[in-house]
């Protein structure tokens, strides 16, 4: 059983009883569920800050700027709780994660939105629970193939399709800048499970605090995209306060205190339960887009997130695991 905190982590030793899905029978969900739900409104509105961000920003600045208030964030939580930095032998292991889950993904994200909208963007990152099972069926083999999964899989992939609109030529919706959305939930999907089997799971060497692996992940993610800035610059024009502010709340809220909630979902939960938060980041992000950018959202990208959605659902076995419940109850 984990005790868990947003602040840090108590452990104690796992249970050695062979039941695979103790943890659905266990009031654990307590532990990470407020942190869950504010992580999803967190990530929901970061389209949105991205999106105003690149009004001054350049892409990559922005994502540089996220990765400076987002350390600057987490060195103050450092101070306050005392946390110190990760332990020497977990930095390769946090440099391979920083790269897969801030910098590069990052950078594609601000890429991405200077071509499609906020409210794609956050659909499409919806799609992060598919590539967090296709990543652990390809390369990390604590899950098995199902049909369940396997029938999962094809239908979010009809969703993603249905999403970008395959049948639409006219290019209302830049195909280069939905690819580099995809790469981004890719590198996201590789992201989760590697964090649970190297820094934060069982197999572990040891448990390291959230605050020590997000401070890791930015310090990583400023030696990546620091000598970037340095040649494309930062801003394409003059200073801008609400685009400004919008960065500064990316790095606080969306780098610095999100990602010590999602490595408490990761720890007290699982590598695909901490994905899921992609559940709802879509509806947050359709939302903030139609609403504070007066975004056009097209009858497709709904349908196809509800679909993707629903593929992840049945991959990870939420709704059979709920269905079983119900039936148990009833």
């Amino acid at each position: 059983m984990t005790r868990v905190t947003s602040l840090g982590i108590v452990t104690t030793p796992p249970s050695t009883s062979g039941n695979t899905n103790a943890h659905t029978s266990t009031p654990n969900w307590r532990t990470w569920l407020p942190s869950y739900i504010l992580l999803a409104l967190i990530w929901g509105f970061s389209f949105y800050f991205i999106k105003y961000g690149l009004e001054m920003f350049t892409p990559v600045g922005v994502a540089f700027g996220r990765i400076a208030f987002g350390a600057l964030t987490l060195a103050v939580l450092s101070l306050v709780t005392k946390t110190p930095l990760p332990p020497r032998w977990s930095w390769k292991y946090i440099f391979v994660a920083s790269l897969l889950w801030v910098s590069i993904p990052w950078m594609l994200f601000g890429f991405g939105e200077t071509r499609v909208s906020s409210a794609l963007a956050g659909i499409i990152n919806a799609a992060t629970p598919l590539m967090t099972l296709l990543a652990i069926l390809i390369a990390f083999p604590e899950e098995k193939p199902t049909r369940q999964r396997i029938v999962g899989l094809l239908l979010g992939f009809i969703g993603i399709l249905i999403v970008v609109g395959v049948w639409n030529t006219s290019g209302e919706n830049d195909p280069v800048g939905m690819l580099a959305l995809l790469a981004a939930v890719v590198c996201y999907g590789i992201a989760f499970p590697f964090a649970r089997r190297y820094l934060t799971g069982p197999t572990a060497r040891e448990r390291i605090a959230p605050i020590s692996l997000a401070m890791g992940m930015m310090l990583w993610g400023l030696v990546v995209t620091t000598p970037i800035v340095a040649v494309t610059g930062i801003t394409d024009t003059a200073f801008q306060t609400g685009p400004f502010i919008a960065v500064v709340l990316l790095g606080v809220l969306g780098s610095g205190i999100a990602y010590v909630l999602n490595f408490t979902v990761v720890t007290a939960a699982d590598a695909t339960t901490a994905s899921t938060v992609t559940y709802f980041t879509p509806l947050v992000a359709v939302i903030a887009g139609a609403l504070l950018l007066n975004e056009n959202i097209t009858w497709n990208q709904p349908l196809g997130g509800l679909l993707v959605v629903l593929g992840a659902a049945i991959a990870q076995g939420v709704i059979s695991g709920r269905i079983g419940t119900w039936r148990k109850r009833m």
